[in-house]
């Protein structure tokens, strides 16, 4: 009976799978990222080698390419922490609440994804301008938006908030009631039970929405153009000066830029990466 019993659990591990097996599917993904990412990238290096490091080094540290950077990373950075703040409420208010016009705020959210870029743009530029809806009532306040780095902020929150969202939502949506009622029995006030049993169960998935919000900001353009002002040294983002170079026959020049924005994107995405890996230890979520 036992050889029986193991006869059974060897074929049952020998069975065909459903989904194409680890081979097959392996090299699929291997191909795959080959051809659409690594290949592009590899290009974007291999093209900056014609410069010479003297050559490269030249353009990074020109004045004007480290202020673009500096912009767009900066405000890159404030706006996905930013959404993470709101995210996070939104994300709590969708779970947690049942309420008239629920489900159109939740389509709301996801507006900027099906929102043309350029759209969102001149809206935005629309609003904050200094005779917009919202720009004439900050204006006496001496608050300047549109046209200043701070406008660029507005636009990179507007197009960054689904991802923290559309992320926490799910991890949120599975954390029982009955988690917060256990801690307010034994004593723990709301703040300790936001802080000590909801926020480390929700880590892993906000510096996920984090890493998104703050990778789909560093290479906006198209909301960014309109309401920047795209003013050199001051409002001029990144993305831009490597167009500008393109425009001006200078490619060399447009993808050294673009390699360092690759280079500073991943190393700030692979410690981004370690701080998720860190958390879900920290923390008992596996994956």
């Amino acid at each position: 009976m036992a050889t029986a019993a193991a006869s059974s659990v060897g074929w049952s591990f020998r069975r065909p799978s459903v989904i194409p097996g680890f081979g097959l599917t392996l090299g699929f993904t291997v191909t795959y990222l080959t051809l659409i990412v690594l290949i592009p990238l590899a290009g974007v290096v291999w093209r900056t080698t014609e410069l010479g490091w003297a050559g490269f080094w030249a353009i990074a540290m020109d004045g004007r390419t480290l202020n673009a950077l500096r912009i767009s990373f900066g405000t890159a950075l404030i706006a996905a922490l930013v959404n993470v703040v709101f995210g996070v409420v939104i994300a709590w208010v969708l779970v947690r609440y049942r309420f008239p016009g629920r489900r159109i705020v939740d389509a709301v959210v996801d507006l900027p994804f099906a929102l043309p870029t350029a759209v969102a743009g001149i809206a935005l530029a629309a609003i904050y301008a200094p005779n917009g809806w919202i720009g004439q009532l900050l204006a006496p306040l001496g608050i300047k938006v549109a046209f200043t780095p701070l406008g660029i902020v507005v636009a990179l929150i507007f197009i960054g908030l689904p991802f923290v969202v559309r992320t926490v939502q799910p991890v949120m949506e599975e954390i029982d009631k009955e988690v917060e009622e256990v801690a307010a029995t034994l004593g723990a006030t709301r703040f300790q039970t936001i802080t000590r049993v909801i926020l480390p169960g929700l880590a892993p998935a906000v510096l996920t929405g984090f890493a998104l919000a703050f990778a789909r900001a560093v290479g906006e353009y198209g909301s960014v153009i309109f309401i920047a002002g795209n003013i050199p040294y001051v409002s001029e983002i990144a993305p831009l000066l490597i167009i500008i170079r393109l425009e001006e026959f200078h490619y060399a020049g447009a993808t050294a830029i673009a390699a360092m924005m690759l280079v500073i994107s991943f190393l700030m995405l692979f410690v981004i990466n370690l701080i998720q890996a860190w958390s879900r230890k920290r923390y008992g979520h596996g994956g």
